[in-house]
C-alpha cells in the first residue's frame, strides 16, 4: 500500500505485487490454453472440421470430457484473472467494471462446460451433416456464450478507458476497435463457422494481451 501511494505521488508506476501477478498470470494463460486444447482436438477427432464445426462441439462424444474440462478450467482461470485485475487496477479509471465484466466472461465458460453444445454438421462422427437441432442444454450453451462475449466486448471498452487514462493511446484505440472485430466475426458465423471460431479466438487472445500489459506495472491514475 505504501508503495502504491508513493507511486501515485511521484507519478511513476510501481511493480505489481507477486500475489496479484499470480492471479493475472492465471487469467493470461486461459485463452491460449482453451484455444490450444481446441486446436489439437479439432485436428485429432474423427469427423471434426473447423470449416463446419465449432470448438464447443468437441465436448461431445467419448473424448468430450477433455473439452468439457477445458471449458471449466478456462472459466476458473478467467475468474481468477478477474480477481487479479481488481487488485491491479481497481483504484483506476475503469477498474470497477472491467474485472466484473471479465468475471462474467469466465462464468460463461463454466456454464458452457456444464451445458454442452448440440451435435450437428457431421460431428460427432456419424451425425447427419445438416445443422444441429437446438436442444435445451444447447440453448443454454449458446446463450451463455453470447452473454459472455458481450460482457467481454464491454470489458474491452472499459479497458480502453483505463488505457486512455494511463496515456496509452495505442492500446486504448485497439481496445475500442477489438469489439467491432469480435462482433463482426460472430455476425459472419451464420454463413461461415470459421468466422465464429476466429472471433472467439480474437477475444480470448486480446484478453490475454490486456492482462499481460496490465501485469507489467501498477497504474497510478486514480478514479
Amino acid at each position: 500500500m505504501t508503495q502504491a501511494i508513493r507511486g501515485a505521488v511521484t507519478g511513476r508506476a510501481t511493480p505489481v505485487p507477486f500475489a496479484t501477478r499470480v492471479l493475472l498470470t492465471c487469467g493470461a494463460v486461459a485463452g491460449p490454453l482453451f484455444l490450444g486444447v481446441g486446436f489439437i482436438g479439432g485436428l485429432t477427432r474423427t469427423g471434426f472440421d473447423f470449416t463446419r464445426n465449432a470448438i464447443s462441439q468437441l465436448s461431445l462424444g467419448s473424448l468430450g470430457w477433455i473439452q468439457i474440462a477445458s471449458f471449466l478450467i478456462t472459466g476458473t482461470l478467467v475468474i481468477t484473472g478477474a480477481a487479479g485485475l481488481r487488485r491491479a487496477i481497481g483504484h483506476t479509471a475503469g477498474g470497477t467494471w472491467a474485472p466484473r465484466l471479465v468475471g462474467v466472461f469466465g462464468a460463461s465458460f463454466l456454464l458452457a462446460g456444464v451445458f454442452t453444445a448440440d451435435a450437428g454438421a457431421g460431428f460427432p462422427a456419424g451425425t447427419p451433416n445438416g445443422p444441429a437441432a437446438l436442444s435445451g442444454h444447447g440453448t443454454v450453451h449458446m446463450l451463455s456464450g453470447t452473454v459472455g462475449y458481450v460482457a467481454l466486448c464491454a470489458a474491452f471498452f472499459v479497458l480502453a478507458r483505463h488505457f486512455t487514462a494511463q496515456g496509452q493511446r495505442g492500446w486504448a484505440l485497439a481496445y475500442r476497435l477489438l469489439p467491432v472485430g469480435v462482433i463482426a466475426g460472430f455476425a459472419a458465423s451464420a454463413t461461415a463457422v470459421a468466422a465464429f471460431t476466429a472471433a472467439a479466438g480474437l477475444g480470448l487472445l486480446a484478453l490475454t494481451a490486456a492482462i499481460v500489459r496490465l501485469a507489467s506495472s501498477a497504474p497510478t491514475t486514480q478514479q
